[in-house]
């Protein structure tokens, strides 16, 4: 098979996660070869995964937004996006980001009980 990349990637063995569907769905993943422009990840099982995801590796402080070129069983290669493409948040971020909506949500709800209750 012909290699049609433009960069070498170098071969890894990142732990990742693939968040797709407004990141409230995840998916661990081993990275197993990676560049500047793209990933090839490998999962556990068949998974039904969109065909633009966001992908986080940590060890890298990457968090990207990518396109899925090629997918098979347990495995997928990865183009990274441009970032006009809109950048995307750190996942853990995000995942503070709701946790402070739903605090606020209880809080207003609190204020709301306590209003009614004079």
């Amino acid at each position: 098979m012909q290699d049609r990349r433009r960069e070498t990637r170098h071969r890894v063995y990142y732990g990742g996660v693939l968040t797709f569907n407004a990141r409230c769905s995840t998916l661990a993943c081993i990275v197993r070869n990676f560049s500047d422009r793209g990933a090839k990840v490998e999962f556990e099982g068949t998974a039904l995964l969109p065909d633009r995801i966001d992908i986080t590796v940590e060890r890298r402080g990457l968090s990207r937004r990518a396109r899925m070129m090629w997918r098979d069983r347990d495995a997928a290669g990865l183009a990274f996006c441009d970032e006009e493409d809109g950048g995307v948040i750190p996942l853990e971020w995000a995942r503070i980001l709701r946790e402070r909506e739903r605090a606020n949500k209880r809080l207003k709800a609190r204020i709301e009980q306590l209003l009614s209750e004079r």
